[in-house]
């Protein structure tokens, strides 16, 4: 068997002595594992860095099998992320997120808003959808259209940090110390400034704690907390 594709990498671990196993975002067939031979060598080296764009082949002989990738490069991205320390713990923790989803299951939406948030300048706003994103295609989706207690699709100001779903204003006011603020631009694309993204980050990293790091006993990422501390920051 074998197929083609143009990819993301998000993680190389070795494999023996000369050998990795890359692991990659592919269009259209969403998280994929493989065998570089000499992925180790200097030549290959260079590539193998997630954050980059390549072009793999995979063959195997059985479709269920780890299989072999042969690569190509075709954007490189991991020297300038290097330079850029918030671009380099933004493409970190993207390739985190991207590594939670199940194998070979197509996730075209996240790769194309992973590749968006690693081309441009970080930010804040575009990585809570991104991470709401991967919590709805995880199965743990927030209900943000509507509140939960009156139905009304206005003024949304909360989230219940149980169920997920959203409050308004005056619904949420006997509860405010047990409820996680919903910023406006989470719902209406508008502006978001340096506290709305910290309780965006809050929001979201509330949700992937409770549903997804807890139970598959994943430490929260200290990356993401350097990056939280960051795109929050009041300049």
């Amino acid at each position: 068997m074998e197929w083609t594709g143009e990819a993301l990498l998000i993680g190389v671990r070795r494999h023996g002595e000369t050998s990795v196993i890359a692991e990659a975002m592919v269009a259209g067939r969403g998280r994929h594992l493989g065998l570089v031979r000499g992925g180790r060598t200097r030549r290959l080296a260079a590539v193998l860095q997630p954050g980059n764009t390549i072009q793999l082949t995979w063959r195997a002989r059985l479709e269920d099998q780890l299989g072999m990738f042969t690569v190509e490069l075709l954007q490189a991205r991991a020297a300038a992320l290097i330079e850029d320390r918030t671009r380099l713990y933004l493409s970190q923790l993207v390739c985190e997120h991207l590594r939670l989803l199940p194998e070979r299951d197509p996730h075209d939406r996240l790769l194309a808003m992973a590749l968006r948030l690693v081309d441009n300048p970080p930010d804040g706003a575009e990585l809570a959808r991104f991470e709401l994103a991967v919590l709805d295609d995880l199965g743990y989706g927030l209900d943000l259209a509507s509140c939960a207690a009156t139905g009304t699709t206005i003024d949304l100001t909360h989230v219940s940090p149980k169920t997920g779903r959203a409050v308004s204003r005056t619904a949420a006011q006997p509860y405010l110390d047990r409820l996680l603020p919903l910023p406006s631009f989470l719902t209406t694309r508008g502006n978001a400034g340096p506290d709305d993204i910290a309780d965006a980050l809050r929001l979201t990293g509330h949700f992937l704690d409770a549903q997804v790091w807890g139970p598959r006993d994943i430490a929260t990422s200290p990356t993401r907390q350097s990056l939280i501390d960051i795109l929050s920051r009041k300049d």
